[in-house]
C-alpha cells in the first residue's frame, strides 16, 4: 500500500514538473479561474455572500480539471502514456498519480479567488476547518473527475471540446449562479445528478452556514463518495486501453 503511494506520489511529481510548472500551464491554471472570480465581482451588484461559495467553487473545478486534461492529452498524444503502462505499476496508482498532481494545481489556482474573496467580503467563513476540508473534497473530487474524463473520451484531440461542453454546461446547471430552488422544476432533477452541485452545495454551507437545497451530511458525503467513484472508474479505463 505505501509502495503504492509512492509511486503516485513519483507520477505526480514528474506531471508537476513537467507540464504544470510551465509559463502556459500556470497562467491557463491561475489566471482563467482568476477571470472568472473577478466576471462575478464587476458584475451588476458585485459579488454577493450567496456567490462566494459559487465561485471558490468554480476556481477549484476548473483549475483541476483543466490541468489533468492537459498533461494526458500530451502524453496520450505522443504515445508516452502507453510507455507508462509497460512498468510494474498498479492502475490504481497511475490514476491516483495523475489525480494527485492536478490536485495541488487545483488548490494554488483557487488560493487567490480564496484570498480575493476574503478581502471583498467583510463576513469571515462561518466553519473555517469544515470550509478547508470541504475544499480538499471538492478539489480532489474535481481532479478525479478531469482524470476520468481524460481517459474516456478515445480521440486525444477532442476532450478540451468535450471538457468544455461539460463544464460550461455544469457551470450555468449547478448551483453556481442560480439557486436550485429557483431553477424550472424540470432542471432540478438534472442538476441534482451533477457532481458540481453537491461541491457548490458543500463549500456554501462550511462558508456561509447555510445551504440551499442538500444539507450538508449529503453534499458532503456524496462529494468524497463522488471522488472515490471517479478514481476507481478511471484506473478501469486505463485498465481496458493497456495495450
Amino acid at each position: 500500500m505505501l509502495d503504492e503511494l509512492v509511486k503516485s506520489l513519483y507520477i505526480a511529481g514528474k506531471d508537476f514538473r513537467e507540464y504544470y510548472l510551465k509559463p502556459g500551464s500556470l497562467s491557463w491554471g491561475i489566471i482563467f479561474p482568476f477571470v472568472f472570480a473577478l466576471a462575478f465581482i464587476t458584475r451588476r451588484g458585485g459579488i454577493t455572500e450567496w456567490l462566494a461559495p459559487g465561485m471558490i467553487s468554480l476556481a477549484l473545478f476548473f483549475g483541476s480539471t483543466s490541468m489533468s486534461a492537459m498533461s494526458i492529452v500530451f502524453e496520450r498524444r505522443i504515445g508516452s502514456f502507453e510507455r507508462l503502462l509497460l512498468f510494474p505499476i498498479g492502475y490504481n496508482c497511475i490514476s491516483l498519480g495523475k489525480s494527485l498532481s492536478s490536485f495541488i494545481m487545483g488548490i494554488i489556482s483557487a488560493i487567490p479567488v480564496l484570498l480575493l474573496t476574503l478581502i471583498i467580503l467583510p463576513k469571515p467563513p462561518a466553519f473555517t476547518l469544515l470550509l478547508t476540508i470541504t475544499i480538499l473534497i471538492t478539489t480532489f473530487t474535481s481532479s478525479t473527475f478531469g482524470v476520468l474524463i481524460s481517459f474516456l473520451v478515445k480521440d486525444p484531440t477532442q476532450v478540451m471540446t468535450v471538457f468544455n461542453i461539460v463544464r460550461f454546461t455544469m457551470m450555468f446547471l449547478s448551483d453556481i449562479i442560480i439557486p436550485i430552488t429557483m431553477m424550472p422544476h424540470y432542471v432540478i432533477p438534472i442538476s441534482l445528478a451533477l457532481p458540481l452541485t453537491y461541491m457548490t452545495e458543500a463549500l456554501r454551507y462550511a462558508y456561509t452556514g447555510s445551504y440551499d437545497i442538500l444539507p450538508p451530511e449529503i453534499s458532503i458525503t456524496v462529494s468524497l463518495i463522488l471522488g472515490i467513484l471517479f478514481l476507481v472508474g478511471s484506473s478501469e479505463v486505463i485498465k481496458r486501453s493497456k495495450p
